[in-house]
Order: C-alpha cells, then structure tokens, then sequence
C-alpha cells in the first residue's frame, strides 16, 4: 500500500504523480482514502493534479473529478491532455458536465463541448445558463484551427466616448473577471473596433485625456475565418499580446490570446510533422485503432505504388550485383546517408515555411545554400564512406561507394528543401507526406544511381 511521509501538497503530488507510473492502482487506491489530500493538491497545483489523473485513466479521473468543486474541477480539466478531457466528460451526466464546463472560459468549454457526442452535447448546452450556452454555441461555428475557434469573447472593451481615468476605473473593475488585461480596445456605438491601447500606455496618460486622442486607430485585425498560421504570422510580424477578431463590418467579437497563439504554433508545428511523415494531422497516440489505420494507410499505399520506382531500378542492375555481389551489402549504405540528409534539409525548410519564414524572393537563395549544404557535407562522408568501404571491398569499389554517397547527399539535400517548396507553391500543404518522396528520391538515387553509376565506372 502507498505511504506518503510529506505533507505539503506539491510533494504529495511530486510522489503520487512518481508512483502511478508504476502502480497506478495502488496510486487510486491511496487518493480513495485521502480525499482531503487530493482536494488540497488540486487546488494547490492544477498542474499537478491532472498529470496524476492522466496516469489513472479516465474512470478513476472521472471519479476524483467529482470529488472536487465545479471551478477546481473546471481548473484541473483546463490541464489534462485534451482527448482524455473529453473522455472524461463523456462518462459524466450532463448535470455535471455542465456544472464543470460552465467554470471555464468560454473558448476552452466550446473547445470540449465540440467534441462530445451529439446527444451527450445537446443536454449539456440546454442545462447551461443562457449567456455561456449562446456564447459556447456561436464559437462552435467557427473550424477549431481559425481565430474564430482561438479566441475568447471575454474582451476589455470600452467606449470611445470615455476618459483615460475612467477607462482604468472601469478596467480595475473588469480585472475581477478577465484573465487577460494587455490590451483595452476602443469600440464606437455599434461596437465596431476603432483603436486600441495598452493597458501601460493606458494608465501614463492624463486621466483627462480622450481615448480617441491616445488610441492606435486602426489595429491590426482578424476575422473569425482566419487561419491560425496566419494569426501566429501576425503576432510575431508585429509583436502582439492578443489580436483582435472582428466580423467583416468591424464590430469587435472577442481577441486570440497570446496563451492561445502558443497553443495554436505548438498544434501547428505537430500538425506539419505528422503530416509529412504520412500520418493524419490530428492523430495521436491515443486515437482509436480504426481512426489511426484510415489516416496511414492511404499514404502506406502511396508508398507502395512509389517504392516500385527503386524496386525496377534495382531489378534492371541485377546482372550487375550477381557479377560483383559486394554491391548488395553497400547499397542500403548509400541510400541511408541520402535519407538522413533529406530529412534534415526537410525539418528545416517545413520548420520556416510553417513560420511563414520563406518569403518567394529568398527560395533561390535557400535552394543554392541547400545545395551547398550537400555538396560540403557529401565531401566529407563521401570521404569517410570511401574509407569504410575499404574494409569490404577494393579501391575501385570503394570509389564508386564515395562518389555515390556525394551524389546522392547533393541530391537529398536539394529535394529536402525543394519538395514542401514546391507542393506550395501548387496551392497544397508543404508538409503533405514530404518525407514519402524524399524518400523515393534518395532511395532512387541511392540504390539506383550507385548500381547505374557501378555499371559505367567498375564494368
């Protein structure tokens, strides 16, 4: 049985978080019987609390959930991994469900809620109170990855008819109920977005002065429909705390959050990986068996069909590796370096173009330093690959094991970087299974080129 000498909660938490991973019966078992010690560690560290219910599972969570208060409940749900939070709420009536989804904002509620099964949601949003059942259901209009989807309604909004001293009164008394206080934007009388200001440049100004006089008119803006890559693009370009959305005729609807620009790059960046190796964009390692095998398999066939390339260039040589059968052993040698060096090339290019860091100007720049890139660096390993070869094989082997890895570095290099260039510059996702076609290149370069290239040069 689990005993705990340490008192205070956040070394309670450090310890049971420790233990679940080893026994995480036991870890259910000791927080059954201690309910005072978990209540105090959920409401000590949030944080804390959900990384010791992600090793539970969602039926013991479910439980100890309930044995908190709606807001601490709420506030640990904020923390654990999505895909188990809606878990969680699925296995609640929709009295609590809704109790405890009322206690988050807006924006995190809807991005449950969106989740939840038809019927389950339905209940849940006719048991809320009006105002946040309204505001959750015009959220959910907007696709989860657009700034309509990121943002939150809870805005601090002031008329443009106000002083700068009655705007820090008012924003004093919003303090009590808005998370985010960086930026106080300026609305006329039907609210439309004329201006904003900072809640710094707010407070140094004459209480006397006009908020039309110190504003920034005409702020840099979003609509709800606006991709997420382009509002992280635009709060890096101008160094923004939150970006405003509004509708296409100004009127203010809520801003996407620093905290939410972070979360929305993070997703992104995620995306764009599992997206290149050929997996779906939003699989996890906790998607069901089917949702998982319907994402790959498309791809995995893909790579099938494209893998019949390398096979017939294989087949066309085997004359050559029957006559030298040293050649089989050293292929994959050539073929790996090409595919390592293709997928460096390609981390870097869908890291910047994910960024929005490739502007068309600088794509011939980048093709030739990519090309550099391969030619140093397939001096060296060819080099070295020279070198090894030796240990197998003779000088003239060894040269066209050399002479190939070069080859095919310069090659795998240019089609690391040149690949999402060019699915861009089509109209189409650049990380969009990248890495199946840089892997055909460099396995045609590799297995191919260096048998074509042992034909001309040892026969």
């Amino acid at each position: 049985m689990v005993k705990f000498r340490l008192r205070t909660p956040r070394e309670i938490a450090t310890s049971l978080r420790a233990h679940a991973r080893r026994e995480p019966r036991e870890v259910e078992g000791y927080l059954d019987t201690h309910l005072d010690e978990w209540t105090a560690l959920a409401e000590a560290d949030p944080a804390d609390a959900a990384d010791i219910l992600e090793e539970l599972g969602e039926e013991a969570a479910s439980d100890l959930l309930l044995e908190l208060t709606s807001e601490g409940a709420a506030e640990v749900l904020d923390e654990l991994r999505s895909d188990l939070a809606i878990d969680i709420v699925e296995r609640l009536s929709p009295e609590h469900s809704a109790q405890i989804l009322a206690a988050l904002s807006p924006m995190e509620a809807a991005d449950i809620i969106g989740h939840l099964g038809a019927e389950h949601r339905d209940a849940v949003l006719e048991i809320m109170a009006d105002d946040m059942s309204n505001t959750v259901e015009s959220l959910l209009q907007y696709p989860p990855d657009s700034a309509g989807g990121l943002m939150t309604t809870k805005v601090a909004a002031l008329p443009i008819t106000t002083t700068a001293g009655e705007a820090i009164e008012a924003v004093r008394k919003m303090h009590e109920v808005l998370e985010d206080l960086s930026y106080v934007y300026i609305v006329d009388s039907d609210q439309r977005l004329v201006g904003v200001l900072s809640f710094r440049d707010l407070v140094f100004n004459s209480s006397d002065a006009g908020l039309e006089e110190v504003m920034v008119a005409h702020p840099v803006t979003v609509t709800p429909y606006t991709d997420r890559e382009e509002v992280a693009e635009l709060t890096t370009r101008y160094n923004l705390f939150g970006l405003p959305v509004v509708e296409t005729n100004g009127r203010l609807l809520g801003m996407v959050t620093t905290e939410a620009v972070i979360d929305a790059v993070q997703q992104e960046a995620s995306e764009d990986f599992a997206t290149a190796m050929g997996a779906g964009k939003t699989e996890t390692p906790y998607s069901s068996i089917p949702q998982s095998v319907k994402h790959r398999l498309p791809w995995l066939a893909l790579n099938l069909v494209l893998a019949l390339g390398t096979l017939e260039a294989i087949s066309s040589q085997s004359d050559i590796i029957a006559d030298l059968p040293v050649l089989a052993a050293l292929m994959p040698l050539v073929a790996t370096l090409g595919g390592n060096a293709g997928a460096q090339s390609l981390a870097v290019t869908i890291r910047a173009l994910a960024t929005d860091d490739v502007p068309r100007s600088e794509i011939p720049g980048i093709l030739g330093r990519q090309l550099a890139i391969g030619a140093i660096s397939g001096v060296v390993i060819g080099g070295l690959a020279f070198t090894v070869s030796l240990m197998r094989a003779d000088v003239a082997v060894a040269a066209v094991v050399g002479l190939a890895s070069f080859t095919n570095l310069v090659v795998a290099t240019s089609a690391g970087s040149g690949i999402p260039l060019i699915l861009r510059s089509l109209g189409l996702d650049p990380a969009l299974a990248s890495n199946i076609f840089v892997t055909l290149i460099t396995d045609l370069a590799g297995f191919g080129g260096f048998l074509a290239m042992a034909a001309v040069l040892l026969f």
